[in-house]
């Protein structure tokens, strides 16, 4: 699901704050160690992407790494010590700059704090409350049957290869649930009305800040562009988008097996944009932007 995965690890911590085991405004330093600034990063600007903090997808070397070994596997730390080689970008709650290494965090939050693995907290905790049966953390590459294969550009030369079994373990927390179209429609209206959460942290988790993108603003865990509440997310050979806008009671869930883009252009953002100019044409998702050069 790529970066879909972060409204299930920041509903994983949201629990943890209504458990009252986690406090939103504590520094990451009480659960997590070795973070830089740690003292003065709260869990809520990790939350929503207010922290300063490097992310190391944007690492070159580590990019290049990726490319070369895409079943390398990761631990947590390791992507940690990526992006903690560079220096923050800003002071903590200065603005908002999306960056997997923030969700990362939380996830070891959740491991401190639950004293269970990341992924046996979600099925234990989100995914089985919802009967979200086919909706797994990834450990490794290997795929749950049946499955779609994807296919990737993210390649030493640009070549399109089968991506299925590239382990993700590098996005972890960040992102590599894996799961189905039924299930991201179940999960959709349970993410948006908060049935998992108590009423006044699911209203922390709505309380949505500008991004500097028009019409985009996000949350915890969670953006509102032009009504809808959700993510979308891209990992090599998948894209999705998992939403739900309440003011018409619609869920959208778009899933595409390539990260490949069209004319440079995202899969996912053109079929969500497409169907929801027809579907809800006041509430349209933004259309995509080129990501290079036409």
């Amino acid at each position: 699901m790529g970066s879909v995965t972060k409204t299930f690890t920041v509903t994983a911590v949201l629990q943890l704050v209504d458990r009252g085991e986690v406090g939103l405004d504590d520094p990451i330093s009480r659960y997590v160690t070795g973070v830089p600034g740690g003292d003065t990063i709260t869990v809520r600007q990790l939350a929503d992407m207010r922290s300063g903090l490097f992310d190391y997808t944007r690492d070159e070397k580590f990019l290049a790494g990726l490319r070369a070994d895409p079943h390398r596997a990761y631990t947590p730390r390791q992507v940690l010590d990526v992006a903690f080689a560079h220096p923050p970008g800003f002071a903590p709650g200065a603005k908002w700059d999306y960056s997997n290494t923030n969700t990362i965090l939380l996830g070891l939050l959740v491991e401190k704090v639950s004293g269970q693995r990341l992924g046996d907290f979600l099925r234990d905790r989100v995914f089985a409350p919802l009967r979200l049966t086919d909706t797994s953390l990834a450990t490794d590459g290997t795929m749950p049957d049946p499955h779609a294969h994807g296919y990737s550009d993210f390649t030493p030369d640009g070549a399109v290869a089968d991506a299925t079994g590239w382990d993700p373990s590098w996005g972890w927390a960040a992102g590599s649930v894996v799961s189905d179209l039924d299930d991201l429609r179940a999960w959709v209206p349970a993410l948006a009305d908060g049935r998992l959460l108590t009423a006044k942290t699911q209203a922390e988790r709505l309380r949505t800040l500008p991004t500097g993108f028009p019409g985009i603003s996000y949350g915890l865990g969670i953006l509102d562009t032009n009504g809808w509440l959700g993510h979308n997310g891209e990992i090599p050979g998948y894209e999705s988008i998992a939403a739900q806008l309440p003011a018409e009671n619609a869920s959208l869930v778009v899933l595409v097996n390539s990260d490949v883009d069209h004319d440079g252009k995202n899969l996912s953002s053109i079929i969500g944009n497409t169907v929801t100019s027809i579907v809800t044409p006041e509430h349209a998702w933004p259309a995509p932007v080129p990501t290079e050069p036409e």
